[in-house]
């Protein structure tokens, strides 16, 4: 099953769109794996200013590569950001003027073993050099980023570094198989149940997610439900709490608010607010 026509996990501001952060679509051969490309659209100069910006991640059920190009510097910064279950939370603001270009890679759950050299193994919740565990990428991609700095010539260039490497043997069909359910349900299902459609006893599906995910098969059906529910609160305009209640397996209402500001850190009204802060059409946002 294509997972990413049926699940498109959203970040905490899911309709940002300025020149600091864009969102751009792979290509067809790539969309099974990685959710989007996304950073900045070209070279952008950041003047110093004491304006203090909130910035919030919250768990998207993904990992990311990225990179930083500090022209001013003459340096380039590179991170992979695991997948995790907290929310991070931080004031940000510009200290220096600089020129610099940003571009990440938003791995799926499941995609981003593919294209791995190391195991994704004991990563959740953690930042790490991209040489640890995608030493190849890592060196071809960063030859293009102080020549290619749009990111509409950029991409093409890096998504044949990533078709090279993909690796389909780095892939476990059980694994797929587990997150397919647990997708398919979103997030809705028992572990119990999850282990009998996939005939596999509970200490081998807790390390085959920790060795192919980075996560627990528990934790990660948390996190997707907790996405489909943030998905209903952002997209769907008749959204009604006590309704979810049901559909997505939780106790009670409140039950469903205490699972969802576990992740989120807020509300459901005040992660809406957030969410749409500074979006011009809201109504056409989420419609």
């Amino acid at each position: 099953m294509e997972l990413h026509k049926i699940y498109r996990p959203i970040t905490a501001m899911p309709f940002r769109n300025n020149e600091n952060y864009m969102e751009f679509e792979p290509c067809d051969a790539l969309k099974p794996y990685i959710r989007c490309f996304w950073g900045t659209k070209n070279v952008t100069k950041q003047e110093k200013s004491d304006i203090v910006v909130k910035e919030i991640v919250t768990p998207d059920t993904c990992a990311d590569i990225i990179f930083t190009v500090d022209f001013t510097n003459n340096k380039i910064e590179s991170v992979f950001g695991a997948i995790g279950y907290k929310t991070l939370s931080w004031y940000s603001i510009n200290n220096e003027n600089k020129t610099i270009f940003s571009f990440a890679i938003r791995f799926y759950a499941w995609g981003v073993v593919a294209f791995a050299e190391e195991s994704v193994k004991n990563t959740k919740n953690v930042f790490f050099d991209v040489e640890y565990h995608f030493p190849k990428i890592k060196k071809e991609i960063e030859k293009l980023l102080f020549d290619v700095t749009d990111m509409y010539h950029l991409i093409p260039k890096v998504e044949k570094v990533l078709l090279k490497y993909f690796n389909d043997k780095h892939k476990n069909p059980t694994v797929l198989q587990a997150v397919s359910n647990i997708v398919v349900n979103k997030g809705n299902l028992a572990m119990t149940n999850l282990r009998q459609e996939i005939f596999v006893s509970e200490r081998q599906l807790e390390r085959l997610f920790d060795e192919y995910v980075g996560v627990s098969p528990k934790c990660l059906t948390s996190m997707v439900r907790y996405q489909c529910l943030w998905s209903e609160v952002m997209y769907n305009k008749n959204f009604n709490g006590l309704d979810a209640v049901y559909r997505y397996g939780y106790s009670d209402h409140a039950h469903l608010c205490h699972d969802f500001k576990k992740y989120h850190s807020m509300s459901m009204a005040d992660a809406r607010k957030f969410a749409l802060q500074n979006v011009g059409n809201i109504q056409g946002a989420c419609s």
